[in-house]
C-alpha cells in the first residue's frame, strides 16, 4: 500500500510539474494563437535567474528561495514580453514566419546559456527542508512534490480567477473575439497582447525553478527537454484549454512514474508517447478541444 501512495503522489507531483511548465505554452496559444517554441527559453531563463539570485541572496537564509522564484518569474515575464513586442507582434497572422522565428529563438537561447555557464549542469541550491520527506501511509514522500503541487493548484487558480473575474482578463478575450472592436473602444489591444505573453513568460519561469528543485539542477537543455512533454500535455488536454492542460499533465505524470515502476525503467517516457498516440486517434482535438 505505501509504495501505490508513494506513487501516486510522486506522479501528481510529476504532472504537477508538466502543468507548471505547459499552462504559459497553452495560455499563449489560446488567447494569441501563437504556437511558441520559445518557451522552454523562457523557462531556463527564469531557472538561471533564480539560480543567480540564490546566489548572491544566500545570506538571507530562509528568505532567499521566495525571493529568487519571484526574481526568475520576473525575468521569464520581462523576457515574454519583449519576445512578444519585438518578434511576434510584426508576424501576428502569419504562422509559418512565427515558427521559424520562435524555434530559431529557442536554439540560440540554448546557445547563449552554454556560452555563458557551460554544457555540464549546475546544482541548484535547494532549501532544506524540499530534501526530507514526508510520511503518508508509511510512504515517504519528497517535500519538492508538495511544492509542486501547491504551486501549480495556485497557478491553476489564479490563471481561471484572472481570465474569468477580472477586467484585464475581460478585455484579453474580448481582444481575441474581435480586435477592431476593441481598438474602437479606446482600448489598446497591443498591451494586452504582451501582457499575456508576460504572464506565459512568468508561468514558464515558475516551472522552470520549481523544475531545478524537482531536477537538483539547472542546465541549458533543461527548457528544451521539459518542452516536449509540456507540447504532449497541451495536445492531449485540448491546444488553449488551461482546464484541460491541468487534466492532461495529472494524467501524464501518473501514467509515466506507474509504468517506470511496474512495467520497467525509462518505458515511462514511451507509454506517454502511446497516450498521446491514443487520445489523437479517438479525440483529434484533445480531451477537451471541441471536435468537429
Amino acid at each position: 500500500m505505501s509504495t501505490l501512495i508513494l506513487i501516486l503522489v510522486t506522479g501528481v507531483g510529476l504532472g504537477a510539474l508538466y502543468f507548471l511548465v505547459a499552462s504559459g505554452l497553452s495560455l499563449i496559444y489560446g488567447l494569441m494563437h501563437v504556437l511558441n517554441f520559445a518557451h522552454g527559453a523562457f523557462l531556463t531563463a527564469g531557472a538561471y535567474a533564480a539560480w543567480v539570485a540564490m546566489g548572491r541572496l544566500s545570506g538571507l537564509g530562509g528568505w532567499a528561495f521566495p525571493l529568487s522564484i519571484v526574481i526568475g518569474m520576473v525575468f521569464g515575464a520581462i523576457i515574454g514580453a519583449a519576445v512578444e513586442f519585438c518578434l511576434i507582434r510584426p508576424l501576428y497572422r502569419r504562422h509559418i514566419e512565427q515558427v521559424l522565428v520562435t524555434v530559431g529563438l529557442g536554439l540560440m537561447a540554448v546557445a547563449l546559456f552554454t556560452g555563458i555557464w557551460g554544457a555540464d549542469p549546475q546544482p541548484f541550491p535547494r532549501p532544506d527542508w524540499t530534501r526530507a520527506t514526508t510520511d503518508i501511509g508509511g510512504a515517504a514522500i519528497p517535500n519538492d512534490r508538495f511544492l509542486l503541487i501547491a504551486a501549480a493548484g495556485l497557478l491553476l487558480a489564479g490563471l481561471i480567477a484572472l481570465l474569468r473575474y477580472t477586467r484585464i482578463g475581460l478585455v484579453i478575450r474580448a481582444g481575441v473575439e474581435n480586435r477592431t472592436m476593441v481598438q474602437a473602444l479606446g482600448i489598446d489591444v497591443r498591451r494586452t497582447f504582451t501582457l499575456v505573453f508576460a504572464l506565459g513568460g512568468a508561468a514558464a519561469a515558475l516551472g522552470g525553478v520549481l523544475g531545478s528543485v524537482y531536477l537538483g539542477s539547472v542546465s541549458p537543455g533543461q527548457g528544451t527537454a521539459l518542452l516536449i512533454f509540456a507540447f504532449i500535455v497541451v495536445v492531449i488536454g485540448g491546444f488553449g484549454s488551461i482546464g484541460g492542460t491541468a487534466i492532461a499533465a495529472l494524467l501524464v505524470g501518473l501514467v509515466q512514474q506507474m509504468a517506470n515502476y511496474y512495467v520497467g525503467s525509462g518505458i515511462g517516457d514511451v507509454s506517454v508517447v502511446l497516450l498521446l498516440a491514443a487520445v489523437l486517434l479517438v479525440r483529434p482535438a484533445g480531451l477537451t478541444g471541441r471536435t468537429a
